[in-house]
């Protein structure tokens, strides 16, 4: 079986965050364990971290890679983060997903296309995800 090193990043800053959201370690390790099933990667593990006074990062280990989020709820801030190796798992779809759920005021985002050569960046646009 032929292995492929392509590998897409995606990286958004999300501003405008609810402060209660980015503070709630265990809310955020539910939304990004939804993110990674709506892009259909396999969650391997979870590690998250609350940092006092404020402030969380959670971290899901994938079979294809990872998910993570790191908050600054004093700022309104999260910076988001995914890497899937191959083609058959979208990361755009899993910070499409986040990014509907912490309902950021602005958001800016880049892809990264790896592993081919040459590295490429793009601005992807950020389409809402439909909840069910």
């Amino acid at each position: 079986m032929e292995c492929s090193t392509f590998g897409r990043y995606v990286a958004v800053d999300a501003w405008g965050v609810d402060f209660e959201v980015l503070n709630n370690e265990h809310l955020l390790e539910a939304f990004l364990v939804e993110a990674a099933d709506v892009c259909g990667a396999t969650v391997l593990s979870i590690q998250s971290r609350k940092f006092e006074p404020q402030g969380a990062t959670v971290l899901v280990m994938l079979s294809e890679s990872h998910l993570s989020i790191h908050t600054y709820p004093d700022k309104g801030f999260a910076a988001i983060d995914c890497y899937t190796c191959g083609e058959h798992v979208d990361p755009q779809q899993a910070v499409e997903y986040l990014v509907t759920v912490l309902q950021p005021e602005k958001s800016y985002a880049r892809t990264l296309v790896r592993g081919m050569g040459e590295m490429q960046v793009t601005t992807p646009a950020l389409n809402p995800v439909e909840l069910v």
